[in-house]
C-alpha cells in the first residue's frame, strides 16, 4: 500500500461554513449499480447508510425511493479531539473503544445498502479495518455497499469532496477541506480490505477514482 501522510494526531479544525463552493457534475456508473438495487416500496422501506456529510440531495434522492436515509459523517467524528487520548510514550492516538461507541452503533444486519464514498482513503490507518468490520456487520445478506477509491494518479493533494446524488448515475461534487489522502489502495488491497464480502466489481473512471461495487 502506498502512503502519503500519516493520520494527523492533532484534530483539524472544522471546516469554515463560508459560501458553498462550486460543484462539477460526474457520471458513476458504480452509483447507476447501486441505485438499481434500492427497491423499496411502501410496505418494506430499505435502511440506506450515507457516510459522508449531511446532504440534502442525497436524503431527497433516497426518500424519493421510499428508503429510509441515514447519516454518520465518519470522518469529522475521527477529528473529535475527546476521542484522542495519549499514550504512555507521550503521543496521541485515537480511542477506538470511545469512537465505535459513538459511531456505527447500529444493530447487526441493519442496513440494505452503505454510500461509503471514498472514506477509507482519509480516514486515520487505525480506523480502516474496524470500519469495514462494522460495516460489514451492519449490512444485511446480498446488502450492497458503494465506495471510491483514488488511483495513484490523483497524487496526495488530490482535493477532497462532498458527494450529491443528483441522478441515479450522475454526481454533484462539491470541494470541502480539512482532509488529505492517506493511501492509495490498489485493486489488491481493494480485494483485501473487502475480502469477508461475497463479491466486489470495480469501474474506473476517467477522473482518477475507481469506483467499486461490494455486496455483503
Amino acid at each position: 500500500m502506498r502512503w502519503f501522510r500519516g493520520a494527523a494526531a492533532t484534530p483539524a479544525k472544522p471546516e469554515a461554513k463560508a459560501n458553498a463552493a462550486p460543484r462539477t457534475s460526474r457520471r458513476c456508473i458504480g452509483l447507476g449499480e447501486f441505485t438499481r438495487e434500492l427497491k423499496g416500496s411502501e410496505d418494506r422501506k430499505l435502511a440506506v447508510l450515507d457516510l459522508g456529510p449531511t446532504s440534502p440531495a442525497n436524503i431527497a434522492f433516497l426518500t424519493d425511493r421510499n428508503v429510509r436515509a441515514y447519516h454518520e459523517d465518519i470522518l469529522r467524528c475521527a477529528q473529535e479531539p475527546s476521542l484522542y487520548v495519549k499514550k504512555e510514550d507521550g503521543k496521541t492516538a485515537l480511542d477506538l473503544a470511545a469512537f465505535f461507541a459513538e459511531n456505527l452503533a447500529y444493530p447487526d444486519a441493519h442496513f440494505d445498502a452503505v454510500l461509503c464514498w471514498d472514506v477509507a482513503d482519509y480516514l486515520p490507518e487505525e480506523l480502516v479495518k474496524p470500519v469495514v468490520e462494522s460495516l460489514y456487520r451492519v449490512l444485511k445478506p446480498k446488502g450492497t455497499l458503494l465506495a471510491l477509491f483514488h488511483t495513484k494518479d490523483a497524487g496526495p493533494n488530490a482535493p477532497y469532496y462532498h458527494y450529491h446524488i443528483v441522478k441515479p448515475d450522475t454526481l454533484e461534487l462539491e470541494q470541502g477541506s480539512g482532509f488529505q489522502v492517506q493511501r492509495i489502495f490498489n485493486n489488491r488491497h481493494i480485494e483485501n480490505l473487502f475480502r469477508d464480502f461475497s463479491s466486489r466489481k470495480f469501474f474506473l473512471g476517467r477522473d482518477n477514482l475507481r469506483e467499486v461495487i461490494v455486496v455483503r
